[in-house]
């Protein structure tokens, strides 16, 4: 099977806690991020998904992504039905529409890696990866990639576009704003 994805799609690593939130994604088409964590870009091409511990032998590495339709912000309870007396409930979450899962041809892995927040790539480093590692835009392209994630957050009417850098930063201050964290990363939903 082959994937959608071009070498110029902007992709989006998200964090799948739990296998009912990949149910979710592939059943009814949509993943969740809190307001209060959440990236500043998320309109992007595709979601890759991180699978946590909770997926057993499937942990800690990414065997799907979906195409991004849309987003809109709403509450968890509105999302989660089922949740209504959950601590959460009224908290606002984006609610990204997606298209189909697709499942990678291989996973990749974290390797050392464990808890990540989140993380942009493109779609050559996703189609070439074999760990998470490889995932990190590399110094020559990371301006193309903050470029391309500036223009989206004109076009999508993200008003802290401005907190965008339009100059290539430090490498650790790079990773930092891309969730990049080694091992200490964490990211609670």
């Amino acid at each position: 099977m082959s994937l959608s994805v071009s070498p110029t799609s902007l992709i989006l690593v998200a964090v799948m806690k739990a296998p009912r939130d990949l149910e979710i994604a592939k059943l009814l088409g949509w993943y969740r991020i809190p307001l209060r964590s959440a990236p500043k870009v998320v309109a992007v091409d595709y979601l890759a998904f991180y699978q946590t511990a909770a997926f057993g032998e499937d942990r800690w590495r990414i065997q799907h992504l979906a195409p991004v339709r849309g987003h809109e912000l709403t509450t968890r309870a509105e999302l989660l039905r089922d949740e209504p007396d959950h601590p959460r409930a009224h908290e606002e979450y984006y609610k990204i529409q997606l298209g189909a899962l697709e499942s990678l041809p291989e996973p990749i892995l974290a390797e050392d890696w464990r808890r990540i927040t989140f993380l942009y790539t493109i779609g050559e480093y996703l189609l070439k990866a074999r760990s998470l590692h490889d995932l990190v835009v590399q110094s020559e392209e990371r301006q193309t990639l903050w470029q391309a994630l500036r223009e989206r957050a004109s076009e999508s009417g993200y008003s802290g576009r401005q907190d965008l850098p339009e100059l290539i930063l430090d490498p650790e201050v790079l990773a930092a704003l891309l969730g990049i964290k080694e091992i200490e990363a964490d990211y609670r939903i």
